[in-house]
């Protein structure tokens, strides 16, 4: 038979403050929120970085089809609007994993610097906002971005279009 000896309240007490048992997993849930919050944010800002470089890269590729020989014009109002065209449908494969929420816009117009030259002008812009690439967490969210945009240009010669 084993006999069990009754603890003084006061010895149990003792016992249980100067205990450790426990104290990691509740270390674990003060840090736990902390490390996620910040591995959130650098996965949500790098994907933030992926989108804002695709854009760029996206706008840019744009103004050189722009560059090239567009066939069917006869005319120079109409090599540049056949030119302009061609942007945006070079832009729409470089961007599709962004989804619908990019958009293109193309313009052409005398450049502001010499008029004689025309001037493309491609806006590539994604609205964060409306479609972010990653849920985004309460207060994380008045720190993104509402819309990515990127901006190219390139200047032709109306002499040499056709």
């Amino acid at each position: 038979m084993i006999s069990v000896r009754p603890i003084h309240p006061r010895r149990f007490i003792a016992l249980f403050l100067r205990s450790d048992a426990g104290a990691t997993a509740l270390e674990f849930a003060f840090v736990f929120p902390l490390f996620f919050l910040i591995f959130y944010a650098i996965v949500t800002y790098s994907l933030i970085f992926v989108a804002q470089q695709t854009l760029t890269l996206t706008a840019e590729e744009g103004a050189r089809a722009a560059l090239r020989y567009q066939k069917g014009a006869t005319t120079v109002a109409q090599s540049l609007d056949l030119r302009t065209a061609a942007t945006c449908t070079t832009t729409a494969g470089l961007k599709n994993w962004l989804g619908s929420a990019s958009a293109c816009t193309a313009t052409h117009a005398a450049c502001t610097y010499d008029a004689t030259m025309q001037c493309v002008s491609v806006v590539v812009s994604y609205n964060y906002a409306a479609s972010p690439l990653v849920p985004t967490l309460p207060l994380l969210s008045l720190a993104l971005p509402s819309q990515l945009t990127a901006h190219a240009n390139v200047q032709l010669n109306p002499n040499t279009l056709l």
